[in-house]
């Protein structure tokens, strides 16, 4: 079954950077989901303890001319939710056992893939695969456990030829934002959207005339509003170290779907250097 746009999920990673009264209206809808297409913009804004008009400043904001067109959207979301969909991310707890733990982080890698396709623009993944296909040069920036998405991204367009480079620190991420230009595209990876050193060099790469890309999860951030190109995943709201596991899973999703996009656009040529690789690396494996 395709995975469509959901817009209870663009709500749900969206919500911390909304405006307050808008963050009251999203509460209510995540709270009553069920209910929501049974009411008025009327009986919204008096369940939300906002107005009318607060209410569709809210459907606006989350892309949408006027409340009858948001909330058949709702409607489709609820109706494409089946029993496994709407189970929550499951966080690490004390004394789990080991069926547990697989079931588990199993479940939440899925489904961070499965929410980063809801939320994901596709027209946005089409421009940053031609703007990679035509680039004199690839750089990746990212911090911590966006850092090793980037150097999985630097092993993958290697492979096919790529000028590339991953950057994972602060220092060398400054000396690679300096050197770039206007023929040049800079990736960069954060969750968060707001990791100083990750937008310190964006600064840098940006008046350098770089095409930017942002990896980033789908809310309003310092990243997601300076980047040319954005690409949008969801994780889970949870506290402990599963949360940082799903967003990795989503942000290598990415990565995968741009490689496989600039390959598949020049698969003969590609085909040749993954072959000449891989015959490489055969000839050192142990027989």
């Amino acid at each position: 079954m395709a995975i469509t746009d959901n817009i209870l999920i663009k709500i749900r990673e969206c919500k911390d950077s909304l405006t307050p009264v808008e963050r009251m209206v999203a509460e209510y809808i995540l709270e009553n989901k069920d209910e929501i297409p049974h009411l008025s913009i009327k009986s919204l804004a008096q369940a939300s303890r906002t107005s009318d008009a607060s209410v569709l400043r809210f459907c606006k904001t989350m892309g949408y001319s006027g409340y009858r067109s948001f909330i058949v959207s709702i409607s489709t979301s609820l109706g494409s939710m089946d029993e496994d969909s709407a189970e929550q991310y499951t966080d690490i707890q004390p004394g789990d056992n080991l069926v547990t733990i697989i079931a588990n982080i199993g479940r939440n890698n899925i489904r961070s893939i499965e929410d980063t396709l809801s939320v994901i623009d596709r027209q946005a993944v089409a421009r940053a695969i031609e703007a990679l296909q035509t680039s004199k040069r690839i750089v990746f920036f990212g911090i911590g456990a966006s850092g090793l998405v980037a150097q999985d991204a630097e092993q993958k367009f290697t492979r096919i030829n790529k000028m590339c480079h991953a950057f994972v620190d602060g220092h060398s991420q400054l000396t690679g934002a300096s050197l770039l230009s206007k023929e040049d595209v800079a990736i960069f990876i954060s969750n968060s959207g707001d990791t100083i050193e990750i937008l310190d060099a964006l600064d840098i790469a940006k008046k350098n005339g770089a095409h930017i890309v942002a990896i980033t999860k789908y809310s309003k951030s310092e990243l997601s509003e300076k980047a040319d190109t954005l690409l949008s995943i969801s994780t889970p709201e949870i506290s402990i170290r599963s949360g940082a596991m799903g967003s990795r899973i989503a942000m290598l999703t990415i990565i995968d779907m741009l490689f496989a996009g600039v390959a598949s656009a020049d698969y003969q040529q590609v085909k040749k250097y993954l072959n000449r690789s891989r015959s490489i690396i055969s000839k050192k494996r142990r027989r």
